[in-house]
């Protein structure tokens, strides 16, 4: 665990100005007379008609106290109504009631409308940059979901920089690789690139819950008859969901539909997590040499496997 002094003032910086930001230094909301805890009531409230007590503190993380005080205020203010569950007389549910259903449009309308003039206030790039490093704080420190949704699609623009750059970062951290590595794949993506069109080539960009996560390509090998594959990356965050091994059988699919008899591919003996994935899909290890490359001792390996009919 990493508590680097300077890490910690970062992220305590960022508090700060974040907490400014949505105005709630005095744990009220800019332009109501709600607190921010009475808001977030109204808002999980609306969400359904009736909240059992009980769930309604579990999903808030309130404790009983405050939690009772809070929906007394609100329903003092004919916002809510608490009752007694029908199913369970020892517990209580809660509800809206129309003048709060009213009070909360108003508020989630006037919630966007703030939100929308502090976007207004960046341009374009900037705000996508800005919703970007939302989605990675969310990702980072918010719950998992633990069976989110992979998809593979074709790389579009954007995504060619993206399979370099984390190329470059990842086995820079993770090997020690110096930068004529991310050299070399940028050589492979151009390479690609100019041969857009080719029938017998194809790449595909790995998504969890719409964000990338991963990639691979197939390519013209040695000869007319082999297919080539390559660039298989999977981000440490994906690692677990099977999207290596996905990426490997749709990469293997596609050589097979387009009438290569074998595919090939190269890769070094220290990437054991790689290794295992060509492995399981059916590549066997056809030869090793030792060279020294990107700062680093290592041994490269061609993996080859054969393809049947499709």
């Amino acid at each position: 665990m990493n508590t680097d002094p300077e890490r910690i003032a970062g992220v305590r910086a960022f508090n700060r100005l974040y907490t400014r930001v949505i105005g709630v230094l005095d744990e009220g909301l800019v332009g109501s007379d709600f607190s921010l805890s009475e808001a977030r009531v109204l808002y999980e409230l609306a969400q359904q008609d009736v909240h059992d007590v009980p769930e309604l503190r579990k999903r808030l993380d309130l404790d009983a106290g405050y939690a009772s005080r809070l929906l007394a205020k609100l329903e003092g203010k004919g916002l809510l109504v608490r009752e007694r569950s029908e199913s369970d007389a020892r517990r209580q549910t809660v509800g809206l009631t129309q003048l709060g259903r009213k009070t909360q449009a108003t508020l989630e309308q006037n919630t966007d409308t703030q939100i929308g003039e502090l976007l207004g206030r960046l341009t374009e790039a900037d705000q996508r940059r800005l919703l970007a490093a939302m989605g990675t704080i969310t990702r980072l420190l918010g719950e998992h979901r633990a069976d989110p949704t992979l998809v593979l699609r074709p790389p579009r623009a954007g995504d060619y920089g993206w399979v370099v750059q984390r190329h470059g970062e990842l086995y820079a951290q993770e090997y020690g690789f110096t930068a004529g590595f991310e050299g070399l794949v940028a050589g492979i993506v151009a390479e690609y690139v100019g041969a857009e069109g080719t029938a017998r080539q194809a790449g595909w960009i790995a998504e969890l819950d719409g964000e990338p996560v991963g990639s691979v390509f197939c390519v013209e090998g040695s000869d007319a008859d082999t297919a080539k594959l390559r660039l298989l990356l999977v981000e440490p965050s994906a690692r677990g969901h099977g999207v290596g091994k996905r990426l490997v059988a749709e990469c293997v699919e596609f050589a097979r539909r387009s009438g290569y008899r074998s595919m090939e591919l190269w890769t070094q003996s220290n990437l054991t997590a790689a290794r295992a994935i060509y492995r399981q899909a059916g590549f066997e290890l056809e030869s090793a040499e030792e060279h020294r490359s990107w700062g680093q001792d290592l041994v490269s390996e061609v993996w080859r496997t054969r393809l049947g009919r499709a």
